[in-house]
């Protein structure tokens, strides 16, 4: 499993457009094969800062997320107006909290 995640930083300004057309990918993604979860949620709303959280199956899985054409929009619209700090991590020891 990967694990995506980070902040993104959007103008306060922009903010509630920004968030409805995440929401329109988020809720496109979240039916894509190999989708575990797609979320962001307000970290600092005075800063625009969202934390985003993604989990996919496999590489492949994320791979086509990134390069699906309305991803690709999404970026080129808002890459000028927001900048993220997201990394991607492998999970290959995934279990429940409470578990040693």
């Amino acid at each position: 499993m990967l694990i995506v995640t980070g902040y993104m930083h959007v103008d306060p300004t922009d903010l509630a457009h920004f968030m409805t057309e995440l929401n329109a990918l988020a809720s496109t993604t979240r039916k894509r094969p190999g989708s575990i979860t797609y979320d962001a949620a307000m970290d600092n709303l005075q800063l625009g800062r969202l934390l985003i959280l993604e989990r996919w199956v496999d590489q492949e899985a994320l791979s086509a997320h990134l390069q699906a054409a309305d991803t690709v929009a999404f970026v080129r619209r808002w890459s000028a107006k927001a900048r993220g700090e997201i990394r991607k991590y492998d999970a290959l020891n995934e279990r429940d909290i409470m578990d040693c």
